[in-house]
């Protein structure tokens, strides 16, 4: 059933009836309707819009065989995907605890080169427009250039920032990217609790 499954996405991206509303620009008493199986009927405009909200392809989200049955709606074209898990959330503030539990997947675009995608937690990164709640895609990867966003380890904690590796100096600097927070510095023997997880190489904004 389309409504159940709309009910499902939302839930599992944990997203709110109003989120998923103006993502799609309608009302969340429309979106509740959709839920319900009140309308089935949904405007082929809203079904590209609603399937980018719950992070599916259209194909998906209306149970098609195939991405070809875009060709029925002459605005949607296929879309390579693929999915990738949501292991967690990471902290723009102070780290959180890492966890890799798969809480969910994301479907991502076959040209963004993400291995798996994290829940933004907090404020710490708004200047480089990454907000509370927002999905993080993350690269696979144990170094990454001065001045990358990238989640790091720091014990068994986790955190999104920029970074800036000094190793003449045994320096390490995580960077917020928001004035109200204080870089978090490194140096000699603590180098050895911290581990660079991945960089940062897309993010999908939560409509607000």
């Amino acid at each position: 059933m389309l409504g159940r499954k709309i009910h499902d996405l939302r839930k599992a991206r944990g997203l709110t009836l109003l989120e998923v509303a103006e993502a799609v620009g309608t009302s969340k008493q429309t979106v509740s309707r959709y839920e319900k199986g009140i309308i089935t009927n949904i405007p082929k405009e809203k079904i590209e819009l609603l399937a980018r909200a719950l992070s599916v392809t259209p194909a998906e989200l209306m149970g098609w065989e195939s991405d070809a049955l875009y060709e029925r709606y002459d605005n949607i074209s296929p879309v390579g995907s693929r999915r990738i898990p949501i292991l967690g959330e990471v902290a723009c503030g102070k780290p959180i605890f890492a966890s890799e539990e798969h809480e969910s997947y994301m479907c991502v675009g076959d040209d963004i080169p993400a291995d798996f995608c994290l829940r933004a937690k907090g404020d710490s990164m708004i200047g480089a427009r990454i907000y509370d709640s927002d999905i993080v895609f993350i690269e696979k990867v144990d170094m990454v250039k001065n001045g990358e966003i990238a989640v790091v380890i720091v014990g068994d904690e986790a955190t999104l920032k920029r970074v800036y590796y000094y190793p003449e100096k045994e320096k390490l600097i995580l960077s917020p990217e928001n004035p109200k927070y204080e870089p978090l510095v490194f140096m000699g023997s603590e180098l050895e609790d911290i581990q660079i997880l991945g960089r940062a190489v897309a993010f999908q904004s939560v409509i607000r």
